[in-house]
């Protein structure tokens, strides 16, 4: 089974199953395809991360990439910023995506990356018809960016995403063939080209023309992390996450915190007055804790501690609060999930970070750098300062459920800072409400914003918001869908080995099974 948000890479990972390929080959499938038939959320210049149960063993992969060897805050500051931009080259940060590809394939894969990325290369090469969402993200991004981009640097964005001088339309068929030369380099090459050759020198040599920071040694020196998964265990499940410089946190702390309340009702305001008050107090800890895990000035035990979760609960009463950070005790992104018979299960995602990234495009090569560095802090003083060779706090996550140590599934839900929100909602669907993978994603959703802010989905009933502004929650009911992210599910029986998959009805997700 495969699901994500785009019904041609579900195909393509299906395809690769169907030939002799396991829910890894089909995961790295699936994540080159989105980045020709999803150009708006993701690139082969953006970052991943993975979880992936292999054999009842859960492995984290961390291919978030570092800021340049030659940024500094000072740097930037004699530039005349005194904040990081979303364009330009300020925010570029090393991709780790490629290598997010190559380290899973090597590790973990049974096709050849040549065999893996036929399906994208294809998309791209011979083209494919947007579909309706898709048109619609790519509309508003190019009339964004053709006011907000103006300089040489820029030209080739225009050039690969709006070759008519305009957005492709619904329907309309995109090509790219400087992608698909890439995607064939990537795979007959593990990758290599990307970071230590050929492709390498053509973004250094970009990046040098027009005074950018990313050099060849800062792309020859990245490698990615394998790393252990971090967890707290809600109500007899345990949830994973990456850890840190990941946001994964923010979900397990609002979980841990949920955990001593009981929920009776899903659809009562008792119920979404505390999700959003322990989602406000998590989100506090990470916007000051959260960066690269060297960087941390605390610890990520005493975060998750049920000790450090009892003194947030208690800041919980019948009105909304201004969050703040604690003191713990010492110690717009795509999304996939796949599945196969051999019983290995794949958590999945990768992003530019905001919609197209930072507007560059290596010239001739379809890689659209993203904007990750954007997400730095610019107070030197702040965990997640930015500094050279340092990762950002970073929003995209990939979850996973276990139970007794056996497999439940992948899930996720992208979406900048929505995707905690999303994890603890899908995750509550399903423990708390008894929820299948369908349902859980399309339940209405709430998102908060900032201070006492909080966004409810046109279909969250009147009575609940009414009676959430009773409580002191300046409420406001958003009519676009997109921003409330875009999840997928896929859980296994544990005794039967069959799957239940659910995709988002906000997107245009489809789950694949064979």
């Amino acid at each position: 089974m495969v699901a994500t948000s785009q019904p041609l890479a579900a195909q393509a990972g299906l395809d690769i199953l169907k030939k002799g390929g396991n829910a890894i080959d089909a995961a790295i499938a699936t994540a080159a395809c989105l980045t020709v038939v999803e150009p708006t959320s993701n690139g082969i210049g953006g970052d991943a991360f993975a979880l992936v149960w292999v054999k009842g063993d859960l492995h984290g992969l961390n291919a978030s990439g570092f800021a340049p060897k030659n940024i500094s805050i000072d740097k930037l500051k004699e530039a005349g910023y005194d904040e990081i931009p979303e364009t330009g080259w300020a925010p570029v940060t090393v991709p780790g995506l490629p290598s997010a590809w190559a380290a899973l394939s090597k590790r973990f894969g049974k096709l050849p990356l040549t065999e893996v990325l036929k399906p994208a290369i294809d998309y791209a090469e011979n083209g494919y018809p947007l579909s309706r969402t898709l048109a619609r993200v790519w509309k508003q991004e190019y009339r964004r960016f053709k006011q907000l981009l103006d300089g040489e640097e820029f030209e080739s964005w225009f050039e690969t995403f709006a070759p008519n001088g305009r957005a492709p339309e619904i329907g309309e068929v995109w090509a790219s063939p400087g992608h698909a030369s890439t995607l064939r380099s990537i795979a007959e090459t593990n990758a290599e080209s990307f970071y230590r050759d050929e492709l390498a020198e053509k973004i250094a040599k970009f990046s040098k023309e027009h005074n950018g920071y990313l050099t060849a040694d800062d792309l020859a020196e990245y490698y990615p992390e394998w790393v252990d998964p971090i967890n707290v265990n809600y109500r007899g499940y345990d949830v994973w996450e990456i850890p840190p410089n990941g946001q994964g946190l923010v979900a397990l702390q609002a979980l841990n915190i949920l955990e001593g309340f009981d929920f009776p009702v899903k659809d009562s305001v008792d119920t979404y007055h505390k999700q959003i008050e322990a989602m406000k107090l998590a989100f506090a800890d990470g916007g000051k804790y959260i960066a690269d895990s060297r960087y941390m000035s605390q610890d990520i035990n005493g975060l998750l501690s049920k000790e450090y979760a009892a003194q947030r609960r208690r800041l919980i009463g019948e009105e909304a609060l201004m969050p703040e950070a604690g003191k713990p005790p010492k110690g717009g992104t795509v999304y996939l999930a796949t599945a196969d018979s051999e019983g290995n299960m794949v958590s999945y995602i990768q992003s530019n970070y905001i919609e197209f990234g930072s507007g560059l495009v290596v010239p001739g090569t379809g890689i659209s750098l993203q904007n990750r560095g954007h997400s730095f802090s610019f107070d030197p003083n702040h965990d997640n300062a930015l500094e050279p060779r340092k990762r950002p706090y970073h929003t995209i996550i990939p979850g996973f459920l276990t139970k007794d140590n056996v497999a439940v599934g992948p899930f996720g839900v992208m979406g900048g800072f929505m995707q905690p929100q999303g994890h603890l909602q899908v995750v509550m669907n399903k423990i708390d409400f008894d929820l299948n993978p369908q349902a859980s994603l399309d339940a209405p959703r709430w998102k908060w914003v900032e201070g006492k802010t909080v966004e409810l989905e046109h279909s969250v009933p009147n009575h609940i918001a009414l009676a959430l502004k009773d409580r002191g929650h300046d409420v406001r009911i958003a009519l676009e869908p997109y921003s409330f992210g875009r999840g997928q599910i896929i859980w296994r029986d544990p005794e039967t080995g069959v799957l239940t998959g659910g995709t988002e009805h906000r997107t245009d997700g489809i789950v694949a099974a064979w």
